[in-house]
């Protein structure tokens, strides 16, 4: 009697998607993956060079622990101007006004700590208030009124600069109370001893590289998963050991100066969340939409507006943060406070490798660009090189660096 086969019901088994087929899967071919990749790539090895340069020009000075904490301190408020600004940009925006509202809430602040006698936190409260304020007006006006962002915040740059100065007095206001210049003077040190350095520093150091470990091995078991290139094991691992090596010298450094700076908190703080919303939320994917392809994300229900709102109003709320760790670190509020931020933050954007016609960039990405700007502009302080060399130089990178994104563009559409 012959036997009638009847379809099979059972679901095809889906590729092996446990940690053990990660640790068997991928190339070694390290040139296929760093052209593959070239974009995020690139901007790592040239961190790398330039941070090598600048530490043979200086007799190994910008890597003294002294002067890395100063760089954290001076260039934080450009990194987290960078998170706001990469994000519009991957949305198909730019904003032209944040270094008008940076002084505008650090003077909000100063008015109401310093001339009103209100507590420290009050001033905060208030600047962060009117951030969201400002990123509400441009999100208005871009959002539901249709005009371009790069006119309405060229219009708000050029307002917020006069409401500075109508807030001021056209006068600089100084100091704030000890608690305020905490925010982006203070250092928690000693919470947990330690012989010549801060202990509590390189715990900290450590728990960054085991989340760093965790989530670049989750991150490559999903890729696996989905049977997408990945490096080969053993390189995986040499790439940890790699950065977790230069974490922890890094966080060596910061114990044996001063412990860790309370803004870097504030920093990490932003970069883990503002990580997660644009790689794991919808609000994430919808702004890559929008910036990728416009029609196509009105089309897929995605709504264009109110995404674009939000994305000003953002803006607007780390720029207040920003204005309140200038202030903070500046000691005051002065009327020319935030002059060219906007073009430090967008900079660090495009050479972090976001796409001039939006769709493309990673936050991470935009504070490698900020570092490399940073480490740019203090080692040429410490070789007493000029402030109009010190731009020439900053104008060609970025250049390079957008003309570099216009090659990855012109070779991937070749190489279709």
């Amino acid at each position: 009697m012959t036997s009638i086969k009847t379809p099979s019901t059972e679901r095809p088994t889906p590729p092996d998607s446990t940690p053990a087929a990660a640790l068997h899967s991928g190339t070694s071919d390290l040139r296929a993956l760093v052209l593959n990749n070239l974009r995020q790539s690139g901007i790592y090895v040239a961190l790398v060079v330039i941070v090598g340069l600048f530490a043979i020009l200086t007799d190994g000075v910008l890597l003294s622990p002294g002067n890395i904490t100063n760089i954290v301190l001076q260039y934080s408020y450009i990194l987290v101007l960078a998170i706001g600004m990469v994000i519009l940009i991957i949305g198909g925006h730019i904003d032209l006004s944040v270094g008008s509202v940076v002084a505008l809430t650090g003077a909000v602040s100063a008015v109401l700590v310093i001339q009103q006698g209100y507590p420290w936190w009050v001033g905060v409260l208030a600047a962060l208030a009117v951030g969201v304020a400002v990123g509400a007006w441009h999100g208005f006006w871009v959002a539901y009124a249709g005009i371009p962002a790069f006119i309405v915040t060229l219009a708000g740059m050029l307002l917020f600069r006069g409401l500075t100065l109508r807030v001021l007095d056209n006068i600089s206001l100084s100091p704030f109370p000890s608690e305020y210049q905490q925010v982006a003077a203070g250092f928690l040190n000693g919470l947990l001893g330690g012989n010549g350095f801060d202990a509590f520093t390189l715990l900290i150091g450590a728990v960054a590289v085991a989340g760093y470990a965790v989530s670049g091995f989750r991150t490559r078991v999903a890729r696996v998963r989905y049977q997408q290139p990945v490096e080969s094991f053993p390189l995986f691992v040499a790439r940890v050991v790699v950065v977790g090596a230069v974490l922890m010298y890094f966080a060596w450094q910061l114990a044996h100066a001063r412990g860790l700076p309370i803004v870097l908190i504030i920093l990490a703080v932003l970069v883990l969340v503002y990580g997660l919303l644009t790689r794991r939320t919808v609000f994430g994917r919808q702004v890559y939409a929008i910036g990728g392809n416009l029609s196509a994300a009105a089309l897929s229900g995605v709504k264009v507006r109110t995404v674009n709102f939000w994305m000003f109003v953002n803006m607007g709320f780390l720029a207040a943060v920003a204005g309140v760790i200038y202030s903070s670190r500046s000691n005051g509020a002065q009327p020319a406070a935030g002059n060219m931020f906007e073009l430090d933050a967008i900079a660090a954007a495009f050479i972090g490798g976001a796409a001039v016609t939006g769709g493309v960039g990673t936050v991470v990405g935009a504070m490698v660009g900020g570092l490399i700007m940073a480490v740019m502009s203090n080692g040429m302080q410490l070789m007493g090189i000029d402030q109009s060399t010190q731009s020439v130089v900053k104008g060609l990178v970025l250049l390079v660096a957008v003309a570099f994104d216009v090659y990855n563009k012109r070779r991937a559409g070749t190489a279709r």
